[in-house]
């Protein structure tokens, strides 16, 4: 049964703005949502899918299913409808030709390449379609609720057995929970966002990448466009601070460009660490059954420091979760729930839990008394 406890933060808060349709600010080492405008709703990504195309083949590699240096053959299909012939974004990969995963995603990442997208999923699973079941399967684990992927290089629909066009589609959202994966699970490969330039088949580019270079500290993730406009994915981090944010739906990159420093640099002029709870620090009591004692101590497992708005007011919530009541018998430093920070837009914020005490089991007498006790009043 979950059991909450709930009570009211009271903070200063500047409200930060931007003229992007859709757009996410969040803090990943805080787990925290610093700002939310039409987060859920969804958008077609344009190129930014090559960013879950990475993602899925970083997986790949983790998992060593395939090296680094595994070798994948150029297709004709991926010469043709990625390559030199396509006259969009390519790493010229020669036909026939084969190239090793790393240079792939170094194409992938830097020249925005499409046959470097396509020789990837063919060398991985056959094809381009089977390669998205596999990154949707991704998304789903990821909790990506808001995704639907059709291809690795994001341009196109698949037609579904339906005969209905589909588009890929994802959240600002669901590329924020990307970006931190990509950050926590897959740090060494992260550089390749930023590298400035790659040479292949003797041809010199820089990194396609809009957005790198222009915002101070900036060091990935990637870009899109497609009929429902031109989005961002970026992660910044300064002295010591790491956010990532997402707009979708601009005009035009210049819109694009404008709206992400609005919200990048929100962060540092709107938000400000504070500390609710010290490590250790007693934040509730939990409810005990069939113990010496009816309820136990919750403490911070560390430092509960939050991001929140300054200037102005604001309230904020605060909330415990924990399955309970806890069975005796209950030992110190057992993991016990959560503290949850509750804005309008949901939970900005959340951190572990941990008894800070210790309750024995107690006699058939008082294990008896604790049973009616729960079967006539609950635990509320």
């Amino acid at each position: 049964m979950a059991v909450f406890a709930s009570g009211s933060l009271s903070v200063q808060a500047e409200t930060l703005g931007t003229r992007a349709p859709i757009a996410f600010l969040y803090a990943p080492a805080t787990d925290t949502s610093l700002y939310l405008k039409d987060a859920d709703t969804g958008f077609e990504p344009g190129s930014l899918v090559k960013v879950m195309t990475a993602a899925t083949v970083f997986e790949a590699l983790s998992s060593g299913e395939v090296t680094p240096e595994t070798t994948c053959k150029v297709s004709e299909h991926a010469w043709r409808t990625g390559g030199a012939p396509s006259r969009r974004a390519t790493m010229f990969a020669a036909i026939k030709s084969e190239i090793p995963v790393m240079d792939l995603l170094r194409g992938l990442l830097i020249h925005n390449a499409n046959d470097a997208a396509i020789v990837l999923a063919e060398c991985l699973d056959g094809s381009e379609e089977a390669f998205a079941g596999r990154m949707n399967t991704l998304a789903a684990a990821l909790g990506m609720k808001g995704s639907h992927f059709v291809n690795p290089t994001g341009y196109g629909e698949l037609e579904n057995p339906d005969g209905k066009a589909e588009a890929n589609r994802t959240t600002a959202r669901d590329m924020a929970m990307l970006a931190k994966m990509i950050l926590d699970q897959h740090k060494s490969y992260y550089p390749l966002f930023s590298e400035l330039e790659f040479t292949w088949n003797n041809i010199f580019q820089r990194n396609k990448n809009p957005l790198l270079g222009e915002i101070r500290e900036l060091d990935g993730l990637g870009a899109g466009q497609a009929a429902s406009g031109f989005s961002g994915l970026a992660s910044v981090e300064r002295n010591g601070r790491r956010v990532i944010a997402v707009v979708a739906g601009l005009a035009d990159e210049k819109a694009r460009l404008a709206a992400m420093k609005e919200v990048v640099e929100g962060a540092w002029d709107y938000f400000a660490v504070q500390r609710i709870f010290a490590r250790g620090e007693t934040v509730t009591d939990a409810k005990v059954f069939g113990g010496t004692a009816s309820s136990v101590p919750l403490r911070a497992v560390s430092d509960v420091d939050v991001l929140l708005p300054r200037g102005g007011t604001l309230d904020y919530r605060l909330r415990v979760v924990y399955s309970g009541p806890l069975k005796a018998p209950v030992r110190m430093g057992t993991p016990s729930g959560e503290i949850q920070v509750l804005g309008n837009d949901g939970i900005v914020y959340r951190a572990p839990l941990e008894t800070a005490g210790e309750v024995d089991e107690g006699s058939l007498e008082e294990r008896a008394l604790g049973a009616v006790s729960y079967y006539l009043f609950g635990w509320f």
